[in-house]
């Protein structure tokens, strides 16, 4: 068996507010193999969200271990983390969050400009990103002149800028329509199979997880498949 590149066991989370405990995660189990790709599933308030940003140690668990590319997440101080999720960790959200004055290119280098790299070097691995999620000709254009899903895949490229090794989605294509959506989750599933990087997509869309290699749905605090 292969070294899983992402195993979280047993996930436990509750929030308490105004006197009552909400469970959110119950005992949630997840292990990502390199190059797969998962959908879960569930409606708005199911958890997956607080799932997903415990998986990328943007949020801590009550209870429960999380090993990402084998190295103990939770034991971790700040800084580690930080390490952690700059090399191992790429992130997409339903809301691009490209920034508004730079162009393409610049939005999907500047993860690598604030790792240490140059600017001549970071650009030349950008431009090749934003050509192998089909934005090559769009690279000098900002935010605002790119349609939905343009920015969306542009959001994609600087997730992979420095080369993760598992990419946690968030909607990703929630603000897309049904053919934009196919089209990414399209190249999606291709960047798993040739760089062999994971992906973990939180979706309500039923259509658009069965890309995926395995899907499991979230309901109730408790992760099963489906």
């Amino acid at each position: 068996m292969t070294q899983a590149v992402l195993e979280a066991t047993g996930i436990t989370k509750t929030y308490r507010e105004t006197g009552q405990t909400l469970p959110i995660l119950q005992g949630a189990s997840l292990r990502v193999e390199p190059g797969e790709v998962v959908a879960i599933l569930g409606v708005s308030g199911s958890g997956k969200s607080t799932f997903l940003q415990i998986l990328g140690t943007l949020d801590r668990p009550d209870e429960g271990t999380l090993h990402i590319d084998g190295e103990d997440a939770l034991a971790m101080n700040d800084g580690a983390l930080s390490r952690l999720r700059a090399g191992k960790l790429g992130f997409v959200f339903q809301f691009h969050h490209l920034m508004p004055d730079f162009s393409a290119v610049e939005n999907v280098a500047f993860p690598l400009l604030i790792a240490g790299s140059t600017r001549r070097e970071a650009l030349r691995h950008a431009h090749a990103l934003l050509e192998e999620v089909g934005l090559g000709e769009r690279a000098e254009h900002r935010p605002n002149e790119l349609s939905g899903g343009e920015r969306q895949r542009a959001a994609l490229a600087r997730a992979l800028c420095g080369n993760p090794a598992v990419v946690l989605a968030d909607e990703p294509t929630g603000n897309l329509d049904p053919a934009t959506s196919v089209r990414l989750y399209d190249q999606l599933t291709g960047l798993a199979e040739r760089h062999r990087q994971a992906f973990v997509i939180a979706t309500h869309d039923m259509e658009l997880a069965g890309r995926a290699h395995r899907r499991l749905r979230l309901s109730q605090g408790i992760l099963e498949a489906c």
